[in-house]
């Protein structure tokens, strides 16, 4: 092997290339950044922090990141950028030194019914290879084992217009994967018919029950009453046979409607496209109760829920078959990979080998391939993604992360820095948002953006290290080596939640008694069982209609960038009508969405101009000057301010506002308390939903499910997104609630809450088939002292115990 001589001078001068070693930013204004200016050291691990709400998402993911990728695009051709998302320059003066970013947030994995963890990775590609070469028997290629590919068959006659055109005979076979019963879902449904109509009512009478179906809907209703097929005078129940059958399975057929060409289907069909299609995580909270109600879920018989064809199951590597693999635990079905000789698929065992072990390395092992993307939390969909670059050879990106913490028991945390230390050594830039001290303490340079919230903050209050945080008398650093301790006293129980027999995923039999009255956290090492127990067992279970649970979980809030927190929490009603009372006109008035809009930007306050492959541009519309009302609607006034000028309030001067005086209104004030309570004072009340932050998202549900009548509130991980100075605010709302004679159940990882606690319940000792028990019950004193699990050895050594 032939190798170039190398010579040790070196040059006098730095080479100008070396010289490019940090990412400048100057005067961004995005969201609520106040002209901010920072200056980050490339290949390095750098932390941004500050309370929610500062600014820091917009300055890491709205400016940095953005600008990265609309750069990258603007490299493709015209046609290319046309099919891609138009992105906008971020508001800023100067953006240099940037390098490719690649965006790890935590943005739920699709809710497809037919997406999970081996789809959403690349880990069930590689396996459908594997099998396909060395199954027994052999089947077919890789598709052959993909449950999203249905098998087709063809054959007839084709043209081929090559030279002279002449007709041949032609055959096409597929062979794919797919269960024909299932459809690749892993269940059937059952539909219960008299959920969707009142058989005793005709279709001119409004016999449909369905949500959403109005009786006047042209597309929904109409078509079936007017397509000629159905008489819509006569009772359902009186339909002759085939009158029933067009009605509930006819094939789509073009039906023509007051001129109109629509497509009749039989209704069957339409509500399994309409509603059963998407997963019903996804779906708004009043449709997924007419599903739960109208549809029964069973495991389907012809593939036993592995959503593949005989075929595919019948092939096998020794004993185990591609369903078999898919239903392991990761980390059991890494060790068999790794048991697998096989010289001729060599590269590919080797890269399946490595994509499975980063599953064990970031924490995950317990998941299995199998798992619906859709169930997986916020926390676990950030670190499913984290999986495809854990192994890249890529140098000198840009990596940014959403808070990689979440949904990390203390244990966890420490893996978690390893990981992203190692993509720092590799030659990266790694951009952390971060409320954790564990992960803040390793961090090379910090930038600390506040002081506070909203309006109050988009400023840098500190950049440095970590020794510098601590004597910067920022909030972050006041608050950086907050300790809570152990309660000298705990309240005692008024009841008890009896769950008994508990199976559900990784549960062994768990029976665990949820004391009422008190303030009770779940806690264990992620994947132990504590989500499968509290909403599986309690939320779900045969007592929660009779105590009255309500759950606040962390599925996102839907909403565009007409809703805000006023539309969102309902406190637009009552101000409306307090406005239309004080004035004598409509309600429908005082909604942008409604009668009252601008009606030369519709209510939106912005003009948008559509440039095709380019970013579109918003201007403040010129009718309405962003104010989103009708001219003659700001006449109308409440305790001498127009609706504009009350949703550019703060909720705190609205909690003024509407307490007292002339613009007094009861069930505005008690939605704005609320809110007060859970720290969003700063929040004006026609902000759009789109610009809030993770955790100001998780504090708004909060405040909305506080209305909501319950003895049992039932809290999923409130911590995510907050600061460490916002945990303590936290504390204190979960006290009152408790007081007020409320029982809370937290499921939780923060040292913080476990310590603030009356009981614990600790599920381990480990994750998948290593948890599902139950190790600890009993006060967070007991558990410091006793030390006998991991979570009593992280509690003790975060008290000082």
């Amino acid at each position: 092997m032939s190798k170039a001589t190398r010579t040790d001078a070196r040059p006098a001068e730095p080479h100008a290339a070396d010289s490019h070693d940090l990412i400048r930013v100057h005067g961004a204004r995005v969201n609520n950044l106040k002209d901010v200016s920072v200056e980050i050291p490339k290949r390095r691990l750098t932390v941004f922090t500050g309370v929610s709400g500062s600014g820091k998402s917009s300055l890491v993911f709205n400016t940095i990141a953005a600008e990265s990728q609309r750069l990258i695009n603007e490299t493709y051709s015209a046609f290319v950028q046309g099919f891609m998302p138009t992105l906008s320059r971020p508001e800023v003066d100067v953006l240099d030194g940037l390098t490719t970013v690649i965006t790890v947030d935590q943005q739920r994995l699709g809710a497809d019914p037919r997406s999970t963890v081996g789809t959403a990775t690349d880990a069930n590609a590689m396996l459908r290879i594997l099998f396909s070469r060395l199954g027994k028997p052999h089947i077919g290629p890789p598709s052959a084992y993909a449950f999203n590919v249905p098998s087709v068959r063809a054959s007839g006659a084709i043209t081929v217009e090559r030279g002279a055109r002449k007709t041949v005979k032609a055959t096409f076979n597929r062979t794919g994967g797919m269960c024909d019963r299932c459809e690749g879902r892993g269940a059937v449904s059952d539909i219960d018919l008299t959920q969707l109509y009142d058989d005793s009512k005709s279709l001119a009478e409004g016999a449909f029950t369905i949500p959403g179906w109005k009786s006047d809907s042209f597309w929904t209703v109409r078509v079936y009453a007017e397509s000629g097929f159905l008489d819509p005078d006569k009772p359902i129940r009186r339909f002759t046979k085939k009158e029933m059958h067009d009605f509930l399975y006819r094939e789509p057929t073009k039906v023509k409607v007051e001129g109109v060409n629509l497509t009749y289907e039989g209704l069957i069909p339409k509500i399994q496209k309409s509603f059963l299609a998407k997963d019903k995580e996804a779906l708004q909270p009043h449709i997924r109760a007419f599903v739960e109600r109208a549809v029964t879920f069973t495991t389907c018989p012809a593939c036993d829920g592995t959503r593949l064809s005989e075929g595919a199951r019948s092939s096998k590597i020794g004993r185990i078959s591609i369903a078999d693999a898919c239903a392991m635990q990761i980390s059991d079905l890494a060790d068999w990979v790794r048991g697998l000789d096989e010289p001729s698929v060599a590269p590919l065992l080797d890269a399946l080998q490595q994509s499975l072990d980063a599953f064990g390395e970031i924490g995950l092992g317990y998941l299995s391939l199998d798992r619906p993307s859709g169930t997986l939390s916020g926390g676990e969909a950030q670190r499913v993604k984290m999986i495809r670059h854990l192994g890249s050879s890529l140098t000198d990106i840009t990596y940014v992360f959403d808070e990689p913490t979440i949904g990390l028991h203390p244990h966890d945390i420490q893996r978690m820095n390893d990981l992203l230390l190692r993509l720092r050594d590799k030659g990266n830039t790694v951009l952390v948002v971060e409320h954790k001290p564990e992960t803040i303490a390793i961090a090379d340079h910090i930038v600390d953006l506040g002081p506070g919230a909203g309006s109050g903050g988009g400023t840098v209050c500190f950049e440095g290290t970590v020794d510098g945080l601590r004597t910067g008398g920022t909030v972050t650093g006041r608050h950086f080596d907050d300790r809570a301790a152990v309660k000298e006293s705990v309240r005692r129980p008024t009841g008890a939640l009896e769950i008994r027999g508990a199976t559900a995923n990784n549960l062994r039999d768990v029976d665990v008694d949820i004391p009422l009255g008190v303030l009770a956290v779940v806690t264990g090492v992620a994947g132990s069982g504590k989500s499968s127990l509290v909403h599986g067992s309690l939320v779900k279970g045969p007592a929660a209609a009779e105590q009255g649970v309500v759950s606040i979980d962390q599925s996102a809030i839907r909403g565009s960038r007409r809703s805000n927190p006023a539309t969102y929490t309902g406190l637009l009603d009552p101000i409306r009508k307090a406005f239309a009372k004080a004035n004598g006109v409509k309600p429908a008035l005082f909604s942008a969405n409604s009668e009252g809009a601008c009606p030369t930007c519709n209510g939106a306050g912005v003009v948008y101009t559509d440039l095709a492959m380019m970013a579109g541009v918003a201007s403040v519309c010129e009718e309405c000057e962003g104010k989103r009302f009708e001219a003659s609607v700001l006449d109308h006034h409440l305790g001498g301010r127009d609706i504009s000028e009350v949703l550019a309030m703060s909720v705190t001067e609205a909690e003024e506002f509407f307490g007292a005086g002339e613009a007094h209104t009861p069930a505005a004030h008690r939605i704005l308390e609320r809110l007060a309570d859970v720290g969003l004072g700063y929040l004006s009340l026609g902000q759009p939903l789109t610009t809030l932050s993770g955790g100001e998202r998780q504090r708004l549900k909060l405040a909305t499910h506080m209305g909501e009548k319950g003895g049992v509130y039932v809290l999923d991980e409130p911590t995510t997104g907050l600061h460490l100075a916002d945990v303590e605010q936290l504390l204190g709302l979960l006290d009152r609630l408790v007081d007020s004679g409320k029982s809370v159940v937290v499921v939780e990882h923060h040292q913080a809450v476990m310590a603030h606690a009356d009981w614990i319940i600790d599920l381990g000792p480990g994750a998948g088939h290593d948890g599902g028990r139950v190790v600890f019950e009993g006060t967070p004193a007991d558990l410091v002292a006793a030390r006998s699990t991991l979570t009593g050895e992280h509690l003790a050594a975060y008290v000082g115990g």
